[in-house]
């Protein structure tokens, strides 16, 4: 079942007279299940991709289609009920809150999201995703005092406390050692195989070749 479809999508970011061609007619189908690696140089266009496909940037031309409806038609309201339930981010800098536990890190999405929910149902679905990424002992500690692969595992869990069916991942692994780097993109194939949709942003090739598909940009395109 296709997800999303990105149909010649273009950014362009303008500065005075000077024109940046970040991403440049790029189609691409995702569908329920993938595992998408996008690889390609710094600069390339991999993360304006990833983000115009998370509804966080919008194309200056082009269409994005979810689940086959245009976007272009929605109103702010679905757009940000589409960021908070559809889709769930992970990026390489973990964007915690420091002197947040973990638990309290991995509850955001839901004091911010299109539902209402009470403080049990809030809590009872952050210690789910805590205890899915094998973090159930660390959850009242800060997360200032948890290595990088623990960060990143409750970040992982901040994507997954809305049971998101896409997963954008923008270098997760990027900031981590090669074994904890391998444990994270492990974890994140798990998610795959119980039926979510991963598309990743990575310069590792190694992680890339284990991904159903990959999609190499050059110059803001796909070759």
């Amino acid at each position: 079942m296709q997800l999303v479809n990105c149909i010649s999508l273009h950014k362009e970011y303008c500065s005075g007279k000077q024109v940046t061609h970040a991403v440049r007619g790029v189609s691409l189908e995702i569908n329920k299940g993938e595992s998408i690696a996008i690889t390609g140089p710094s600069g390339c266009g991999k993360t304006t991709l990833l983000n115009m496909v998370g509804l966080i940037v919008s194309p200056t031309f082009g269409d994005l289609l979810i689940q086959g409806l245009n976007t272009k038609s929605f109103s702010n309201n679905k757009l940000s009920a589409l960021r908070s339930k559809f889709f769930g981010y992970i990026v390489q800098d973990f964007a915690l809150i420091e002197d947040y536990t973990a638990l309290e890190n991995a509850e955001i999405p839901l004091l911010y999201g299109p539902e209402r929910l009470g403080r049990n149902e809030r809590r009872k679905r952050v210690h789910e995703a805590l205890s899915r990424v094998d973090l159930d002992s660390k959850m009242h500690e800060e997360v200032r005092n948890l290595s990088g692969g623990q960060r990143q595992r409750v970040a992982i869990a901040r994507a997954l406390v809305s049971d998101p069916q896409v997963i954008l991942a923008d270098e997760p692994t990027g900031s981590l050692d090669s074994q904890t780097g391998h444990e994270v993109f492990r974890l994140l194939m798990e998610l795959v195989q119980e039926g979510r949709t991963l598309l990743l942003v990575t310069h590792n090739l190694d992680l890339a070749q284990h991904c159903e598909r990959r999609v190499n940009m050059v110059d803001g395109c796909i070759v």
